[in-house]
């Protein structure tokens, strides 16, 4: 049986990002939010990149300079925006230490004391909030971005206020508050259809904001079908965008308070791409999660060579993510478990996201191991990832794959002890296809224990689920199962009424196991029926995917990245992973 593909969604500053950042200040942080430099009483839209010393002695000095200005100049009135700029640099060093509480201090002074200035006062509360969301402190990061928004709105910054509901939003998204995300997202969308500003990139720029939280906001639901109308604004809302001739340093606003960013053009491109992505794997696209994939890191690559922003990294992760979900399912081991590595290499360069991505990284290897038959070693990966992951969708996720491996592996022992967590009905989740998905695995265990009336009944289930928000893959697998029942049960026909769709719905993912499922099932079905012809052509497909798959398992298993398989505790073992085999390349 094929793994679930996986419906996990993230957003941008979810992990390994934040909210608040400026144009200059702070610009290799890994923000999602930049504002302008400000000297004097005049604001211009500059980049003063800041580069944090590495060194640890060059630290220490770097924060005693800061310190010292952040304690001395409160007393010098006239200083009080170098006051705040060195407040807002020396939490940034404290965080990029991991110091967050000696930096949450430093910024409630500010905070406090800054109300005369919008600027630095909307600049310090995004920063707050971000340490908070860091923190996995939801509420209290929500707090901050409603007082920042009634703040903003007070001081005339239209722009800035709807910025922070925005944000808002995504942290209520992040923390599955669901209906407070819709309140949020009416609200500032209302906003944004009567704001009136002299800059088009602004409001297209919130726009898009907008857009990519509300497509998000259906994908965690599972609804695939329903987020179209919203993707394509999207899209052609970033078009607007990229025809647009005006330049990021360009814009001018004329109050201080909107001298924010939310990101560059060309991230919120790669953005677009990702949620594209995102959506293409969850229907059953995989042709167009490739190509879009393909665009995003390409992309990507060409932005790092300008600046290595540490955000572009963690778009690189999700987007290395599906496609490798992708890898799996059209049947290409030997391309996942390397794109798997290049995951691992990227956290390297960023410890922050071994820490963000890990679950991620064992439940993919655990998905590899099933794909390869290594079931011991697949079990190993997501009780792995289980232990490393708190977010019930992805635990959800998790156990539905578990199941199907001890279902396979004739465990019932173990999937008896499994099973309550993935009942449908049971299942705490907002996701529709993650319901349906639970369907399925409870047909499969029907199946398995010969009871083909339940089988049929919650695969029934399924495909009504699955038909209803278009989840292509979904609706393969469970044709196929239902035919394979029916065969079970000497109804030929109707097997064949099942599987003959199954099979052309998986050569349009495509879905190679499905394929070589649907295949083995038609050849018997043929011959049965006393088509010969049918027979051949069955027999031909069945042979043509059998003898694929068989290629790249053994490619597959003759790459030194497979080793990661027994991994799981500690650090990636990147000096057992040997590059040069198989023609594996790190980013």
């Amino acid at each position: 049986m094929p793994p679930i593909s996986s419906k996990r969604i993230e957003l941008s500053g979810a992990t390994g990002t934040g909210i608040g950042s400026s144009y200059g200040h702070g610009h290799s942080q890994g923000h999602l939010l930049r504002n302008s430099g400000i000297s004097g009483k005049t604001a211009k839209w500059r980049r003063l990149y800041l580069k944090v010393p590495k060194r640890r002695l060059v630290d220490y000095v770097t924060v005693c300079i800061l310190k010292m200005a952040n304690d001395i100049m409160p007393i010098i009135a006239s200083f009080d925006e170098v006051r705040f700029e060195a407040a807002s640099l020396l939490s940034q060093v404290f965080e990029k230490q991991n110091r967050i509480q000696d930096a949450k201090p430093i910024l409630k002074k500010a905070i406090e004391t800054s109300q005369q200035s919008p600027f630095w006062h909307c600049r310090l509360i995004f920063q707050l909030a971000q340490l908070y969301a860091y923190e996995r402190e939801m509420n209290v990061a929500c707090v901050m971005l409603s007082q920042g928004a009634d703040y903003a709105g007070l001081n005339g910054a239209e722009y800035t206020k709807i910025l922070f509901l925005l944000s808002k939003g995504m942290l209520l998204l992040i923390d599955k508050k669901l209906q407070e995300v819709h309140a949020v997202l009416s609200q500032a969308g209302g906003l944004i259809e009567a704001m009136v500003s002299q800059h088009q990139l602004q409001k297209e720029s919130l726009k898009v904001y907008f857009l990519v939280l509300q497509v998000c906001h259906y994908l965690m639901a599972g609804q695939v079908k329903s987020v179209k109308p919203a993707l394509k604004q999207l899209q052609q809302s970033i078009q607007a965008i990229t025809s647009l001739q005006t330049d990021d340093d360009l814009i001018h606003p004329s109050n201080p308070a909107d001298l924010f960013q939310w990101l560059p053009k060309e991230h919120m491109c790669v953005l677009v791409y990702l949620v594209t992505v995102m959506h293409s794997l969850q229907a059953g696209y995989m042709d167009k999660a490739q190509k879009y994939t393909d665009k995003a890191l390409m992309q990507i690559e060409k932005l790092k060579i300008l600046d290595s922003h540490p955000l572009l990294s963690s778009f690189q992760l999700m987007l290395l993510e599906h496609i490798i979900m992708c890898r799996l399912i059209m049947g290409n081991k030997t391309l996942a478990i390397q794109e798997i590595f290049q995951v691992c290499h990227v956290c390297q360069q960023q410890p922050r996201l071994f820490q963000a991505h890990g679950a991620q990284i064992h439940t993919l290897l655990g998905l590899y191991a099933m794909s390869m038959n290594c079931m011991d070693a697949a079990e190993a990966q997501f009780k792995t990832a289980l232990q490393k992951s708190s977010e019930t969708e992805l635990w959800t996720f998790i156990n539905l794959n578990l199941a199907i491996v001890y279902l396979r592996t004739n465990r019932q022992r173990d999937l008896l002890a499994l099973i309550d967590k993935v009942e449908p009905e049971r299942l705490q989740t907002c996701s529709h296809s993650m319901k349906a998905s639970a369907y399925y695995v409870k047909g499969l265990q029907a199946f398995f224990q010969a009871k083909y009336h339940d089988a049929k009944r919650y695969l029934r289930e399924t495909l009504k689920m699955a038909n209803a928000e278009d989840l292509n893959r979904l609706t393969s697998c469970s044709l196929v199962l239902l035919g394979n029942i029916f065969l079970s049960l000497g109804n030929n026909q109707e097997a064949l009424n099942m599987v003959t769709p199954a099979m052309q719905l998986a050569g349009k993912i495509p879905d190679v196991h499905v394929q070589l499922w649907a295949s083995s099932l038609l050849k018997d079905l043929y011959r049965l029926c006393g088509n010969p012809q049918g027979e051949a052509e069955g027999y031909r497909l069945h042979e043509s995917f059998s003898q694929s798959l068989l290629k790249d398992h053994f490619q597959s298993s003759q790459q030194s990245e497979h080793k990661l398989i027994q991994w799981t505790e500690g650090p990636c073992p990147f000096h057992v992973i040997s590059t040069s085999v198989g023609g594996s390349e790190l980013l």
